[in-house]
Parts: C-alpha cells; structure tokens; sequence
C-alpha cells in the first residue's frame, strides 16, 4: 500500500463522504437503527452524529481500512454511543448468526470487492425481525448518465479506493434474499448539479427486511 491509500485517501474519502448532500441522506435512514447495531463500511465515522441513543445499545463498527479507523476512533471518543471497532471485512463478518438488531451500510456497497458475497453475510448476522438500513449510489436511471458511468469507471474505481458507480443495491439485496422497500433519485438535488454531474452519482437508501 502506497503513501496515497495510506495517508491520502482516507482524507479525501472522508471530506467527500462528508458533503451535505449525503449527510441528508445518512438523515434518512441512520436514526431508525435500534438495538445491537453493525455498520459495514463504518468508514471514517459519518454516520455517528445521526444515531438516537436512546434507541441504540451498541454500534459494531466493521471497517477494514487502516486508514479509516484510524479518523473514526478521534470521533468516537465523543460519541453518544458506544462504539466498538471491528477490523474485517464485509465479506467475512466475524460475528455469530442472527446476532445484531439492525445492520447500517452506508455509501459502502460500491467499494466492497464480492459484494453478493458480503449481503449474504449481512442477512447472516440479522436476527429474524431485523432490518438492514442503507443509502448508497448506484446505476443511473438515464441511459446517457450510464454510458457516462461505464465511461469513467475504469478510471474512478482505483482513484477512489476501489468505488464502483455502476452497482445497483436493491437488487444486490433482493439477491440475498432480503424483501427491499427503497427511495432513489439525485443525490444532489441542486438545480446545478441536475445539469452536471449529478446524474452520474445517483442514489438509493431504505430498509431491507
């Protein structure tokens, strides 16, 4: 691993995973997690300001990146949850059967290599009565923003640490076996970025069951 994966990437991912834009979309579907929680892709640790405490016991943080945890433990220690960090990956989740409450992937599932493999895990580890939160980005719906994807994506993916912008989430999910109710647009609702480059980064986020 170069000086880029190791020192600058995680800071780029971070700033740009941090945007306004995707902070509304965290809103949506973040707060509904309750219980014993695992997050896949904890990242850098976005998604801990939007976490209810009084909802949530415990927040397994599954992050693989050196990287990435390493800007997640300064903010854990302000956390209003506890936070308890795992260094795996998606596709091999070193916890038992039926053993967390809800599962929270967010703007991960483009960057996991076997990501059929890694929503099988994730079902694994979901007690029955369970839900899976996400928000991610994906394929786009527009023909022309496709092309464009398929265009840019051999050059995106290892600039970016790997993000793919061609994944389609719901029916990674349904694949898996789980039931998919999902909301998709821009993830940027902004007249400017309509006209730009928004088309090219559209997003998905609800409750797999």
């Amino acid at each position: 691993m170069g000086v880029y994966e190791r020192l600058i990437l995680p800071r780029l991912v971070d700033a740009a995973c941090g945007s306004a834009s995707l902070a509304r979309v965290r809103a949506r579907v973040v707060p509904l997690a309750r219980g014993r929680v695992l997050e896949v892709g904890y990242g850098s640790g976005l998604n801990l300001p939007f976490y209810d405490p009084g909802k949530v016991q415990r927040v397994l943080a599954l992050e693989p990146a050196d990287g990435l945890r390493a800007i997640a433990l300064q903010r854990a220690r302000s956390a209003a949850v506890p936070v308890e960090f795992v260094p795996a990956s998606g596709e091999s989740i070193p916890l038992a059967d039926a053993s967390v409450d809800t599962v929270v992937i967010t703007f991960t599932m483009c960057t996991i290599p076997d990501v059929e493999q890694a929503a099988r895990e994730m079902r694994r580890v979901l007690r029955r009565g369970g839900e899976l939160l996400f928000a991610e980005h994906g394929t786009a719906r527009s023909p022309g923003a496709q092309r464009w994807q398929r265009r840019i994506e051999p050059v995106w993916t290892p600039l970016a640490g790997g993000c793919r912008l061609t994944r389609d989430p719901p029916t990674i999910l349904r694949a898996a076996g789980f039931e998919v109710e999902w909301s998709e647009g821009l993830l940027d609702g902004s007249l400017w970025s309509a006209r730009t480059l928004g088309p090219l980064t559209y997003g998905y986020w609800g409750v797999a069951r």
